[in-house]
């Protein structure tokens, strides 16, 4: 299935009162620190000699409630694919010659931040035509409303996760939904595509999009990961999606493994090591499996744990 977008040109909405309305009481209701009753501490697996629980996974993707909100310095990653979230929520803009993509809007206090950073990089947040997203959760896709009302953009969303999106309401807005996609399809503009594929468990439409980009001369699999954090408790169903979700990502082509959280690609590492004229950090073929290395290994001690209970 092919999805496009005309050229039109589109007006940047207006923010003024009307936005500074919605977003202060956001903030206070969205972002949120971590704290120790979010997650169990147990069970501990280690992976290249890192050790991590449940808990400490879901504090690092989310960092402390300051960290979801504040913008990470916008940077090109690869090719036409930059970096547009904050510190711990990830963002990505798709640029091309007919309009934009956006992967994930993040919380709505955060879409101010993004098209702030989308300006930065010299491009126009009105020029975004696509808006995507990895899953139904509010820190990934609850700015799409208004992201949708300052752009005009086509919002395109996995079967699976509708109902989560559909009761997903910021300020009382209905979520938008314009068209529904399923495992396997595509999404095209101006000679970029992204294949959506369904890697279900940590929602039932979890969708882990990839593309290709070029640098250099060469031709790079980008890999926009969808989490892999399983739930605190491991359902039959669930258990097959997981299964199923870990054969289908490690099958991926990868040279560029992203995620919709930075943790899960280490950004913060990889941004540091960035220096004009150097390789590139975050072309990292070998890292493409690391976050599935952790989530299957944690997957599986909670699997063994449930089962020392019955």
């Amino acid at each position: 299935m092919l999805h496009r977008r005309s050229g039109r040109s589109l007006q940047l909405a207006t923010l003024g009162m009307v936005i500074t309305a919605l977003i202060v009481p956001a903030v206070a209701r969205a972002q949120t620190n971590i704290t120790a009753g979010a997650a169990p501490d147990h069970p501990t697996v280690t992976v290249a000699g890192k050790s991590y629980t449940p808990l400490g996974i879901l504090q690092r993707n989310m960092g402390t409630a300051a960290d979801q909100v504040e913008p990470f310095p916008p940077h090109r990653i690869v090719g036409n694919i930059y970096y547009v979230g904050s510190r711990t929520l990830s963002s990505f803009l798709i640029v091309t010659p007919q309009g934009n993509i956006l992967i994930n809007t993040i919380f709505e206090a955060n879409v101010p931040a993004i098209a702030k950073s989308v300006a930065q990089l010299g491009f126009r947040f009105a020029d975004v035509k696509i808006i995507l997203g990895n899953h139904a959760h509010d820190d990934h896709m609850e700015g799409d409303a208004l992201a949708k009302q300052m752009t005009g953009a086509r919002v395109v969303v996995m079967a699976q996760d509708v109902p989560a999106l559909a009761a997903m309401k910021p300020g009382g807005k209905r979520h938008p939904i314009d068209e529904v996609i399923t495992d396997g399809d595509t999404v095209s503009l101006g000679g970029v595509t992204l294949t959506a594929h369904l890697t279900a468990g940590h929602t039932p439409g979890c969708t882990t999009w990839t593309t290709t980009t070029a640098e250099n001369g060469k031709s790079y699999g980008v890999v926009f990961g969808c989490s892999l954090r399983s739930p605190n408790v491991i359902t039959p169903q669930t258990e097959a999606s997981l299964n199923r979700s870990f054969e289908v990502v490690r099958a991926l082509p990868c040279d560029v493994p992203l995620g919709d959280h930075p943790a899960e690609y280490r950004m913060l590492e990889k941004h540091a090591r960035l220096q004009p004229g150097g390789p590139n950090p975050f072309i990292d073929k070998a890292g493409c499996t690391t976050e599935a290395d952790i989530q299957e290994a944690m997957f599986h001690a909670i699997l063994d744990e449930q089962a020392t209970k019955h």
